[in-house]
């Protein structure tokens, strides 16, 4: 059994549509609809408020969806081990070199395009990434920050929600042009 099985599952029983769950999950209906079909992981439990939400909406057990999470998030990674690394997007790079003293820059990029995806790479994302995601998950409960942060990036207070959600999801294999360009360089230059 998995989220999206449990989800659907519920929202049938109580004659609901996914429109209602992202309303009260406060989410864009076309990222409900990705969990349920399984395009999106569900998103890791201690980085995110929306289980809570959806557990009142859909009357289930507090823990559960969470729990179920933890698990299907699991066994994903486990599949995943086997793979390797592959070399961050273009825009990710561009960041980083971006906020890189200037006389440095060139020096970096020679690692980085010697050593794709290397150790030193995979460490500035690191903690780059844990830094924003330290502030989006402080921030995450205030409205009115997601909203200015929605204005930044063009986007509805719902869409920028899902983008934080996803964001405090990602990791360094999976971090995506959307939060690099849409959330993490306004973020970084606000």
């Amino acid at each position: 059994m998995d989220v999206a099985f449990v989800i659907r599952q519920r929202l049938a029983e109580l004659r609901c549509e996914q429109r209602d769950l992202a309303r009260a999950a406060e989410v864009t209906e076309s990222y409900i609809s990705q969990l349920l079909t399984r395009k999106k992981a569900p998103p890791a439990p201690h980085r995110t408020d929306m289980y809570d939400k959806m557990e009142t909406f859909l009357q289930l057990p507090r823990g559960e969806l969470a729990r179920l999470a933890n698990l299907q998030r699991q066994e994903e990674l486990q599949g995943k081990l086997g793979e390797p690394p592959t070399p961050l997007f273009q825009d990710m790079r561009a960041l980083i070199l971006h906020k890189c003293p200037p006389d440095k820059a060139p020096y970096l990029r020679a690692i980085f395009e010697k050593q794709p995806f290397g150790e030193l790479e995979r460490l500035v994302t690191q903690k780059l990434l844990d830094v924003v995601k330290n502030i989006a998950k402080e921030e995450l409960a205030s409205e009115t920050w997601l909203r200015i942060m929605a204005r930044l990036a063009d986007r509805s207070y719902e869409q920028m929600r899902v983008i934080v959600l996803e964001f405090l999801d990602a990791d360094i294999f999976n971090v995506s042009a959307e939060h690099c360009v849409a959330f993490l360089e306004p973020l970084l230059e606000a």
